[in-house]
Formats: C-alpha cells, structure tokens, sequence
C-alpha cells in the first residue's frame, strides 16, 4: 500500500513528492516544535525547490481546515456515538484531539499541498546525477 511512486507515500511520510527519496523536513519528529515548519531548501536527490515560490505554504492553510474538521467530526462521532459521551464531554474530546494532532496536522497538510502541484517522477534522481 505504502509503495514509493504513490502520493500517499509522499503524504504520509513526508517524502520528496518528485524522487521520494528524502524527508523535506530537517527533523522528521513533528513534535519537536521548534522545528515543525523547517524543511530543507531543495532535495539533496533530485533538487526539487520545496517553497515553490514565496509564501507557497500559505495554500496549505486550507488543506489544515480540512484535515482539523474532519478530526473533529470524526472525534464527536467516536466520541458521541461509539463511547457514549454527552455534548461538553464530546466538545472537550475534540478540543483535546486537536491539541495532540496539530504538529502532525500542520506537516500533512504541507506534504498534500505540495504533491497536489509536484507528481512522482522515478527519472528525476537518474536525470540530475547522471548529467
């Protein structure tokens, strides 16, 4: 399922979405806050540019907006109808969700927003070292 070549690889790994052949992030722990948003410049494989260009990232605001509702919902679902909680308790499982999950948010919202521009090319590493 998890096979380079796929989006999902790039996404949940925090791969290079071109190559796949190395983190786009400095620390790849996301709770070393610190560090959440410090990526390398380019990929040492296959040279992507990750920023794109100047404030390329702001566009994965909107891919966290997603990806923190459908948390909640999926939380107050569990929560409500699953475990049995009654609405404030279900309200605080959500808020606590979020809390725990906004590094890892915050890094796959990054990862889908830049393979939504960046596809899979297993040509590029061979293209800039054989040169």
């Amino acid at each position: 399922m998890l096979k380079k070549g796929s989006k999902l690889y790039s996404i949940l790994t925090g791969s290079c979405p071109r190559c796949h052949q190395e983190s786009m992030y400095i620390d790849k722990n996301p709770y070393h806050l610190s560090k959440l948003y410090d990526m390398h410049e380019n990929c040492s494989h296959c040279e992507l540019q990750y920023k794109i260009e100047p404030s390329f990232f702001y566009g994965a605001m909107y891919v966290s907006y997603a990806l923190t509702v459908a948390i909640g919902v999926a939380t107050f679902i569990i929560g409500k109808v699953f475990i049995g909680l009654d609405l404030i308790e279900s309200f605080i499982a959500i808020i606590a969700a979020l809390l725990l999950l906004t590094p890892i948010t915050a890094r796959l919202s990054r990862n889908i927003y830049i393979n939504i521009f960046v596809h899979y090319n297993p040509e590029a590493t061979k293209n800039v070292h054989n040169d």
